[in-house]
């Protein structure tokens, strides 16, 4: 197959029709000159684009005609929608998205990725997630349209070959855009007060030896801060996201990745951070990107030594009930990986899945109480109550799982705010005598 001639982001875009389908990856998987260049045609008549996280405000999704399916917001989708523009969400676990873009059935699928390597294979960079299929199978079908855009700002990162290696033959691409786009740097907020409390009740849940799964945020970085100025280590990393504070667990020399699966190497499915963890990232060896599918899988999850998960909440209620991805009715985030690491930590006994809350929140400049007697009319549901294992906030730990529904009640009570405690006894004491709460 003949390599192609690199085009211009506004020769590429051209190449759409005003009726089409475009399939983009999550975040820092898109590629940004060519959304940008999207962004300047007037034309569109039914543009639908599937994806998540968009790591800018392109103007395109502000253009009559063009409709957003993001699986999961992000400031851009909801200062969008917000504006009255056409972005709607998808609910799904990240494990299922490669289904849901096969069925999608984008004609053009548009990827970032980084230079062509002396064998001419372009790494796939940040991002391997839900759509490296859909890239390949782009790629080997003469209807449909494969767009790569590479910049030297993006990492050559690995797979695992044969089966993933994440790259894509040059000859193998439709398009080849050549750019000078940076990849986005996420912000990685220094722990407060409350979220360094919180880690120190998380700790002792982390044992040498155990596989690591973390998302970004203060408490994140405060646990893995306190795991890599501690003694011991010997940890493996199984986390969709990688961070910079897994990073500075690997610089710790904390990571041995004896893992039980796919030992050896760190696995992920993207990355988001800093440029210098990007800079730490290029032709590394122990870390790995592999599909969602794979990573997200709970089988998988449930194959690593003594996994350990650690993800955020926004509520919870007396029952176990786990608000993680709206507020109040309204969509806020995306369900991700939440539920996929609950259900893959859960399925072994050594494993164990903590959501991480502060125990209060103001809104409207009123302290409000995160652990509720039960949630508000119109809340969403992330986690149902059957799943939930560990509630942690800074004024403890709730152990739910094997607990009946009073004892899970009694619980949380323990670790809300002191100032709410009154209120949840009460709440708790109905739970106790029914069973429900309002009888």
């Amino acid at each position: 197959m003949s390599q192609p001639t690199p085009i211009s982001a506004a020769e590429a875009a051209a190449l759409l029709r005003p009726i089409d389908r475009l399939g983009i990856p999550l975040g820092p998987g898109q590629p940004k000159a060519f959304l940008r260049a999207l962004g300047e045609r007037d034309d569109w008549q039914e543009l639908s684009v599937f994806g998540g996280l968009l790591v800018e405000l392109f103007p395109l999704f502000a253009k009559p005609g063009v409709r957003m399916r993001s699986g999961f917001f992000g400031p851009a989708e909801r200062a969008l929608r917000a504006a009255g523009h056409a972005v709607d969400f998808v609910p799904a676990d990240f494990r299922r998205f490669q289904e849901i873009a096969e069925r999608f059935a984008a004609r053009v699928v548009a990827t970032a990725a980084a230079p062509p390597d002396e064998s001419g294979q372009l790494s796939l960079s940040l991002h391997a997630g839900a759509t490296v299929e859909e890239a390949h199978a782009a790629a080997r079908d003469p209807e449909r349209l494969l767009v790569v855009e590479t910049s030297p700002a993006y990492p050559r990162t690995r797979g695992l070959a044969p089966e993933h290696p994440h790259r894509i033959p040059l000859s193998a691409v439709d398009v080849w855009i050549e750019s000078d786009a940076e990849p986005t740097e996420l912000p990685d907020p220094p722990p407060g007060e409350v979220e360094q409390a919180i880690a120190r009740n998380v700790a002792p849940f982390i044992e040498p030896g155990s596989t690591l799964q973390t998302g970004i945020g203060g408490v994140p970085n405060a646990v893995v801060a306190l795991l890599a100025e501690s003694a011991g280590g010997d940890f493996g990393i199984h986390s969709e996201m990688f961070t910079d504070g897994l990073m500075r667990l690997h610089e710790a020399g904390a990571v041995s990745n004896r893992k039980g699966v796919f030992d050896g190497v760190s696995i992920t499915t993207f990355a988001m951070g800093s440029r210098t963890l990007y800079d730490w990232l290029d032709e590394r060896e122990d870390v790995a990107f592999l599909p969602a599918s794979i990573v997200n899988d709970p089988a998988v999850i449930a194959r690593n030594r003594r996994m350990i998960s650690i993800n955020g909440a926004l509520a919870v209620d007396l029952h176990g009930q786990v608000v993680a991805d709206s507020i109040a009715g309204i969509q806020h985030s995306g369900i991700g990986g939440h539920e996929d690491f609950l259900a893959g930590a859960g399925r072994i006994a050594e494993g164990r899945s903590l959501l991480c809350l502060p125990s209060t929140a103001r809104v409207d400049g009123a302290l409000r109480s995160r652990i509720e007697p039960v949630l508000p009319s119109g809340s969403i549901v992330t986690s149902p109550r059957h799943q939930v294992d560990v509630i942690v906030t800074e004024h403890g730990v709730a152990e739910l799982a094997g607990r009946t529904v009073a004892e899970r009640a009694r619980a949380l009570v323990e670790v809300a705010d002191p100032v709410f405690r009154d209120e949840l006894e009460r709440g708790a004491d109905a739970i106790a005598a029914t069973g429900v709460i309002g009888r």
